[in-house]
């Protein structure tokens, strides 16, 4: 028995055999709809799927159109990113005649049960610098080197505790862990269409 709203009820049933309980009825898989909206929401600390259905349809169980606006997510929860793969961003602090061990940290990482992928950046910045030339003070652009890594890992297996001795024992000193995620992020909101 299915709600008069639920994304189900108009699936087709199918018949199953199933080795234990026989034959049974089921619903059809349900393919994921073309859903277009332009309308963006900003996802805010301790949100939940059907505080959001509620505030933009008035009904909290229609959660799910917001699910299949935004497919780039595999499962609802990671959508405001309450699922178990977390992102960590490490500032590396090196002085600037010092080459960074990207290798070790590469092969560090690429070991690692629990890390999902990761990313080197290497920002570079024009800083103005006051500096004195010939007795004169004057301003020059000086070139920076922000330099990060970025890990997405499963919290589950490791923490940023763990992260942050794999990497500074690979030769990439770093500071303190910035964690990212999905609040601040925008996602984006279907209108509210009868299908």
């Amino acid at each position: 028995m299915f709600s008069k709203i639920s994304r189900y009820r108009k699936l087709p049933y199918v018949v199953v055999d199933d080795a234990r309980r026989g034959t049974l009825a089921s619903k059809a898989l349900r393919l994921l709809p073309d859903v277009t909206g332009t309308f963006q929401h900003t996802v805010e600390e301790a949100e939940r799927l059907d505080h959001l259905g509620f505030k933009y349809y008035q009904q909290p169980r229609k959660w799910w159109r917001i699910c299949d606006s935004n497919p780039m997510f595999f499962l609802s929860f990671y959508l405001l990113g309450k699922g178990l793969l977390r992102t960590v961003r490490y500032s590396v602090a090196l002085p600037g005649w010092v080459e960074p061990s990207w290798a070790a940290a590469t092969k560090a990482l690429s070991a690692r049960l629990g890390v999902e992928s990761f990313r080197f950046d290497d920002q570079v910045r024009l800083t103005p610098e006051p500096q004195t030339i010939d007795g004169r003070q004057v301003t020059i652009n000086v070139v920076r080197h922000e330099l990060a890594v970025a890990i997405t890992y499963n919290e589950l297996l490791l923490s940023p505790f763990d992260l942050t001795k794999l990497i500074s024992d690979a030769g990439l000193p770093v500071v303190q862990p910035q964690i990212t995620g999905q609040v601040g992020k925008r996602i984006t909101i279907p209108p509210d269409v009868v299908s």
